[in-house]
């Protein structure tokens, strides 16, 4: 701000407060006043006049003015004087919807989840949905109810909130991949059920990348989803901070990790051996987090695997972006992708010269300034890399890192697990919403065909578990031969692989860590292989493995092979032996190795420049 403004803007301040002391500033000269000192940067003059004005003028529109306070102290972060002129601005006008919605915010980031809820919830009963002014807002009620209960696993209920909103506005992209989502996590199918002015073909358009995954078996669909992405989120005209070839005269390539998930998560799972094993005497490793702070002995790995953990999420992805830069990597590699909490928009502003997509998205980022995916040519073959915004860095033997250094406990006995104790068990622990419904005929086939059998899958929420039982009876399967697992900490799932007999893979969206645990505690994985990065996740674990047979083409194959297997004696009992060879000395888990072939990879770009 320049003299002469922060003349104008005392000026301006002592006028209207005097004027306001005295009881003679009126209603708009009063918002005149402070929006002009909030334009110049001066929220606390403006939020004085206000509080000024409130105790020593009288006005039959005092709710406008403690909302607009209240609007000021929110963006200054003082919540608490937010919350209490909003309450105070809806006591004085019960009927004042504005501040009702925007109190629901204050108390969410107030931490009072119960009570934002709450202001949601009366809106969406006081607001008229044909009422043109209130509409705008009961769908902002609508959705932030939507986003709430799926951020609290309230599936059913943020299902029903985004619904309701599609149905008063069709067009809301935003909403609609959530709401694909949602009845993909859900187990509800068809998961593309139209609604008015959504047809399947609109539904399919606004599919996020990452649920598109697991709903389509077209790479096309999937290179077509992320890159809708990116022309409808991303902020791409950005100046590039980086140079164009990798820093000169530095003594070690300076590569870094950027991830929201160095935390319990399938991504630092997967890395946290290959962070500690780099060469340290040419390569020098940094790591860009943002993740939560959950206290995990995993976390605090990550942090002592690396020679510098910098944490940024008070940064902005700007200013992410010249830290990034300032710190000269070469080679930078992002874990997140598309995927929930990425920070794309920080990598548009290409902070490192090389920029690397690795793990966190298991499909194309289609991200324009993401130049290599981290690959094999079982994952990519080169005839599919047309699909795909990266050129693959392609690896020796297997893509996929892994971690020597996992824990498990004990294996539970069946009877804890409520399996029975003879049953053959197949077992499927991915995420529900990779089940689609073909896969799930599939696997209701194999029961079917194998007597007495269950199928042992994740307890990933109470409504796909209903759904799941109740389509398994439609398939003339009876629901009692599901078994749900709930979710514990990596020993003790871990320790669950040595109780079941064979892993029954998804389609097209494979297990990725999943598989991995699966084979590293040695119970065979059967998959079925497509055209897609995630479709062929499991084959490049198998094929490293050497495992052929258990790599399938088509549903017919799987279903087959699963039969054969839990039906000869001894197969299964066969293929856990080849897997504790596997363990001990086979490629797919020899980190040591991984990593080398990755800094032959990096250091290959890094002199192509």
């Amino acid at each position: 701000m320049n003299e002469n403004s922060e003349e104008d803007a005392e000026r301006t301040f002592a006028q209207a407060v005097q004027q306001a002391w005295s009881g003679q500033l009126g209603v708009m000269p009063l918002f005149e006043a402070a929006n002009g000192l909030a334009a110049r940067g001066r929220n606390g003059y403006a939020a004085v006049l206000y509080q000024t004005w409130l105790r020593r003028c009288r006005s039959a529109h005092h709710h406008l003015v403690w909302f607009n306070l209240g609007v000021l102290l929110f963006t200054e972060g003082d919540f608490a004087g937010a919350r209490d002129a909003y309450a105070e601005a809806l006591h004085l006008a019960p009927d004042f919807l504005q501040p009702r919605f925007n109190l629901g915010l204050t108390y969410e980031r107030l931490g009072q989840a119960d009570a934002a809820t709450a202001q949601w919830l009366q809106l969406r009963t006081q607001a008229d949905a044909a009422n043109p002014e209130h509409q705008p807002l009961l769908l902002l009620a609508l959705n932030n109810l939507g986003r709430h209960y799926e951020d609290h696993g309230r599936y059913a209920e943020a299902l029903d909130a985004l619904t309701q909103s599609l149905r008063l506005a069709p067009a809301q992209p935003d909403v609609i991949h959530h709401w694909v989502f949602l009845r993909a996590k859900q187990c509800l199918w068809p998961v593309y059920q139209p609604l008015p002015g959504l047809d399947e073909a609109a539904l399919r358009r606004h599919t996020s990348a990452l649920a598109m995954i697991s709903l389509s078996e077209d790479p096309q669909a999937q290179l077509d989803a992320a890159r809708q992405y990116v022309q409808s989120k991303l902020t791409l005209d950005v100046p590039r901070l980086a140079p164009e070839r990798p820093y000169a005269g530095h003594e070690r390539i300076r590569i870094a990790y950027c991830s929201g998930d160095f935390c319990l998560h399938p991504v630092a799972m997967l890395t946290v051996e290959l962070l500690a094993l780099h060469d340290r005497s040419r390569f020098e490793v940094f790591a860009f987090d943002w993740s939560r702070e959950d206290g995990s002995e995993l976390r605090q790995r990550v942090v002592d695997a690396v020679d510098h953990f910098e944490r940024i999420h008070a940064l902005s992805d700007e200013q992410a972006a010249r830290l990034i830069r300032s710190r000269e990597i070469d080679v930078l590699i992002d874990l997140q992708g598309q995927t929930l909490g990425a920070r794309a928009n920080m990598l548009a502003w290409r902070p490192a010269p090389i920029q690397i997509t690795y793990l966190g998205l298991p499909a194309t980022t289609g991200l324009p300034f993401i130049d290599h995916v981290i690959a094999d040519r079982v994952l990519i073959p080169e005839a599919e890399a047309a699909f795909y915004s990266e050129k693959p860095l392609y690896l020796p033997d297997v893509y996929q890192a892994s971690d020597r250094q996992r824990k498990s406990t004990p294996p539970p006995a069946r009877a804890a697990c409520g399996l029975p104790e003879e049953a053959f068990v197949f077992c499927s622990f991915n995420n529900n919403y990779k089940i689609t419904p073909e896969m799930f005929t599939a696997w209701m086939n194999i029961l079917r065909r194998v007597p007495g059998s269950v199928l042992w899958l994740l307890a990933d929420n109470v409504w796909a578990q209903e759904n799941l039982r109740r389509e398994a009876g439609l398939r003339g399967v009876d629901g009692a031969r599901l078994v749900f697992a709930p979710r514990a900490l990596p020993p003790d799932y871990l320790a669950r692989y040595a109780v079941a007999d064979l892993f029954l893979d998804a389609y097209p969206f494979n297990g990725g860590t999943t598989a991995n645990d699966a084979l590293w505690m040695g119970l065979p994985v059967l998959t079925r292989s497509g055209r897609t990065f995630a479709s062929r996740m499991a084959a490049a674990l198998l094929t490293a493995a050497g495992l052929p047979e258990l790599i399938t083409t088509d549903v017919h194959a799987y279903e087959d092979q699963a039969v054969r297997l839990a039906t000869s004696a001894g197969a299964c009992a066969g293929l856990r032996a080849r897997l504790g060879q596997v363990r001990a000395d086979g490629v797919l888990f020899d980190t040591p190795r991984f990593v080398r072939q990755l800094e032959q990879a990096i250091e290959g770009l890094v002199k192509a420049g």
